[in-house]
C-alpha cells in the first residue's frame, strides 16, 4: 500500500495512512533499494571544503544526485593516513551504496593512493581531477589549459614579465596550473622562469607574501597568474599598499571564478571553472556505469555499454577579462 499499489481500494489507503501518521513512520528507502539489488544512494569521498573548488564540485554532485533519484553518502577524507582511507571505503561498502565519486585532490606525493582505492573495492569509482588512470573513469577540469589562458592573455596585454602564485605543489590541479603557465612563457623565451614561481597555499594572505617576494627577486615584474581567485585578493591588496596601479603597472589573473571576483577592486579577471558541472559530470558517469553492469549481471548485455564507461573527461575552463588586466594604454 505504501508503495501505491493500485491493487489496495482508497478505503484501505486512507485507514492505513491515517496508522502511518499516528506511528510516525517514515518509509525506508534503502531496504526497498536493496530489495531490487542496490541502493540509491552514491557514497561521495571529499577533502579541502574550506576551498571554492572542492565546496562547488560537491554542490554539483548533491544537486544531480537528487534530480537522478539519489541520495549522496558524504565521508571527508585525512590525507594524512593511509589506513584512512581504507576506513572510510569499507563504510561505504557496508552502506551499500550503488557507487563511490573519489573527489579528492591528487596528491603527487602519494601516487599509490588511487590506486589501491580502485582496488578496495568491487563498487563502480569515478575519480575527480586527476591524470588517467587505466580502467577508470576521471572526470576533470582542464587546469592546464586553465593555465595557457591566464598567461597567454596576459601577453598578450603587453605584459613584458608574468610570474605565477601556485597553489600547493602537492596538489595535481596546480601542478597543471603551473605547467601550463611555464609553457607559455617558454614560447615567450621568458628567462629565469624559477625565479618567477611561488608556492602559495590558496589562502589570501600567501597571496600577498608570494607577490612581495617575486617582486623583490624580479623589479621588472609586471603581471602574475595568480592560481585561485583568494590568493588574487591578498595579491591586489599587497600591489596597493606598495603602490603599484593595477592594471598600468601590474596585470593580474586569478583563477576558480568566485562571484565576489567582480567586485574586487579593480574587478578581478580569472579563469571561471565550472565545478558544479563537474560534479554533475561526475554523477551522470557514475550512474551510466552502475547501470551497465547491473544489465551485464542480469544477462541483459550492457557489455559495450560499460566498456565505453571507462573513460576521461576533461571540462574546459573559460577566461573571463574584467579591468585587472584591460590596460589603458593599449
Amino acid at each position: 500500500m505504501i508503495n501505491n499499489r493500485v491493487d489496495v481500494s482508497s478505503q484501505t489507503r486512507a485507514h492505513v495512512k491515517k496508522i502511518i501518521k499516528q506511528l510516525g513512520y517514515a518509509p525506508n528507502t534503502i531496504a526497498r533499494s536493496l530489495s531490487r539489488g542496490h541502493t540509491n544512494t552514491l557514497g561521495v569521498v571529499g577533502f579541502g571544503l574550506e576551498y571554492f573548488g572542492p565546496s562547488s564540485v560537491l554542490t554539483g554532485i548533491e544537486q544531480k544526485a537528487s534530480e537522478m533519484g539519489y541520495s549522496i553518502l558524504l565521508s571527508l577524507f585525512d590525507p594524512f593516513g593511509g589506513e584512512y582511507a581504507e576506513n572510510i571505503l569499507m563504510q561505504l561498502s557496508a552502506q551499500q551504496v550503488a557507487g563511490i565519486i573519489w573527489a579528492v585532490p591528487a596528491f603527487t606525493d602519494a601516487p599509490e593512493l588511487d590506486q589501491s582505492v580502485k582496488e578496495a573495492l568491487d563498487v563502480p569509482i569515478v575519480f575527480l581531477n586527476r591524470d588517467r588512470l587505466q580502467g577508470s573513469i576521471v572526470v576533470s577540469m582542464n587546469n592546464y589549459v586553465g593555465g595557457q589562458l591566464a598567461t597567454q592573455h596576459l601577453y598578450d596585454q603587453g605584459y613584458q614579465k608574468v610570474g605565477i602564485i601556485t597553489g600547493p605543489k602537492s596538489w595535481w590541479e596546480a601542478n597543471e596550473r603551473m605547467l601550463g603557465w611555464r609553457q607559455v612563457s617558454e614560447a615567450q623565451e621568458q628567462s629565469n622562469i624559477e625565479s618567477l614561481i611561488f608556492e602559495g597555499n590558496w589562502e589570501a594572505e600567501s597571496g600577498v607574501r608570494g607577490f612581495e617576494m617575486l617582486k623583490a627577486k624580479n623589479p621588472d615584474l609586471d603581471a602574475i597568474f595568480v592560481s585561485n581567485d583568494q590568493m588574487s585578493l591578498g595579491v591586489i591588496q599587497a600591489a596597493h599598499r606598495m603602490g603599484i596601479r593595477i592594471p598600468e603597472e601590474l596585470g593580474i589573473v586569478g583563477f576558480d571564478g568566485i562571484r565576489e571576483s567582480g567586485y574586487f577592486i579593480p574587478p578581478l579577471s580569472t579563469v571561471r571553472q565550472d565545478a558544479n558541472r563537474l560534479g554533475a559530470l561526475a554523477v551522470t558517469q557514475l550512474l551510466q556505469r552502475v547501470d551497465a553492469l547491473h544489465k551485464r549481471d542480469a544477462g541483459e548485455g550492457g557489455e559495450e555499454k560499460e566498456r565505453s564507461a571507462v573513460s576521461e573527461t576533461l571540462v574546459m575552463p573559460e577566461l573571463v577579462v574584467r579591468k585587472s588586466t584591460l590596460r589603458i594604454d593599449k
